[in-house]
């Protein structure tokens, strides 16, 4: 798996960044080629339109769109990691049989490999949080009965659970929010956001012990402090 160097240009701070690999039809895991000198890029807004990139399967050839790969840092900024252009890519390699990619070393024990869901619209954010939270181990996730209360969109046995499908970063507010109506329903609180956190928001739930996610666009829920480390280790 290609991985590249990341300095978060806010904080400072290095990571090693890894694109994951989703399969083409054909079969071949495929991911998007990253540019290794070329430095991460700050997300503040987000378009639907500007997310996308174009890969070329190293196997057989063919062309599709996949999401533009991304990291949280856990200062909260979300980086957009450049990646090689296809008209420039490297010529497709000779056909090599797919390997089996296996758990994090983070998880604590056996899980199923979570297979996530493209998001496109606000609607698969909602239902791609709702298939990570039954892959944690929670039962009966859906969304509320009667519709979205004091902002909650999934609802299940022992947790609630606010997804943030907005081009701004979550805020003080909304993570207080969350946390109080999981305090009155005796609940675990965790919340999703395409954009990441405000700093203030972020420092509270830290404070609190309210897991955070971010999703990105390919549906894969990525921790963005200690209590989501913790609940993607131990589960529900």
């Amino acid at each position: 798996m290609e991985s590249v160097p990341v300095r978060c240009p806010v904080c400072s701070r290095d990571h090693a960044y890894s694109t994951p690999a989703y399969p083409c039809p054909c079969g071949m895991p495929t991911a998007p080629p990253l540019l290794p000198d070329a430095p991460a890029v700050r997300v503040g807004h987000r378009s639907w339109n500007d997310v996308w990139v174009t890969v070329r399967c190293s196997s057989c050839a063919r062309e599709d769109q996949w999401p533009q790969p991304e990291l949280c840092c856990p200062c909260g900024t979300v980086l957009r990691i450049p990646v090689r252009p296809v008209a420039t890519a490297p010529s497709p390699a000779a056909p090599v049989s797919p390997a089996h990619i296996p758990l994090p070393r983070t998880a604590a024990h056996p899980r199923p490999t979570f297979r996530p869901m493209t998001i496109r619209t606000g609607h698969d954010a909602v239902s791609a949080a709702g298939l990570y939270l039954a892959w944690l181990g929670y039962r009966d996730v859906g969304r509320p009965g009667a519709g979205p209360a004091s902002g909650i969109d999934l609802r299940g046995d022992g947790v609630i659970a606010q997804v943030d499908s907005s081009t701004r970063p979550a805020t003080l507010r909304a993570i207080e929010t969350l946390w109080l109506n999981a305090l009155g329903t005796s609940a675990t609180g965790v919340y999703f956001s395409l954009a990441g956190y405000a700093p203030d928001a972020r420092a509270r739930a830290d404070g609190v012990g309210l897991p955070l996610f971010v999703l990105d666009l390919t549906g894969t829920p990525q921790p963005v402090n200690s209590p989501a480390d913790e609940l993607v280790s131990t589960g529900a």
